[in-house]
């Protein structure tokens, strides 16, 4: 039986908080998660504030990974894409209390980018993401 991702944070580099340096997935399926916004069933963005629309794209993400047969513990890859990175910033206590409550503590590798805009012209931000399934 094969473990879950292994997650490597060395101390030369700052001390991670959210993410993981590096993650090390073996396994025998690779789930290639497409980006999610804060789009509902019927394709409309909900939430006014980021970190509403940040807890909808994440419930997406993860509701596409479960349906792959996977589990937050196997992400190994999450991009963050947003139209306002000070506001991420200012948020960043907030997104990581709904990132523990809707994915737990195993961090993946994450990057946050700032762009323009998103597909969706009220999107504030959208998650991308690869996990790695025994």
């Amino acid at each position: 039986m094969s473990q879950g991702p292994e997650r490597l944070n060395p101390p030369e580099l700052s001390p991670p908080t959210g993410f993981s340096h590096a993650v090390v997935a073996t396994g025998t399926r690779l789930v290639l998660l497409a980006g999610q916004t804060a789009l509902d069933a019927d394709g409309k963005i909900t939430g006014a504030t980021l970190p509403e629309q940040f807890e909808r794209a994440l419930t997406n993400l993860l509701t596409a990974l479960r349906h792959a047969g996977g589990t937050p513990a196997d992400l190994a890859r999450v991009t963050v894409y947003t139209t306002n990175v000070p506001d991420y910033r200012a948020h960043a206590r907030e997104l990581g209390r709904l990132w523990r409550q809707l994915a737990g503590r195993d961090y993946p590798a994450m990057a946050v980018i700032g762009v323009v805009r998103l597909w969706d012209e009220q999107a504030l931000v959208e998650l991308d993401g690869t996990a790695v399934l025994p």
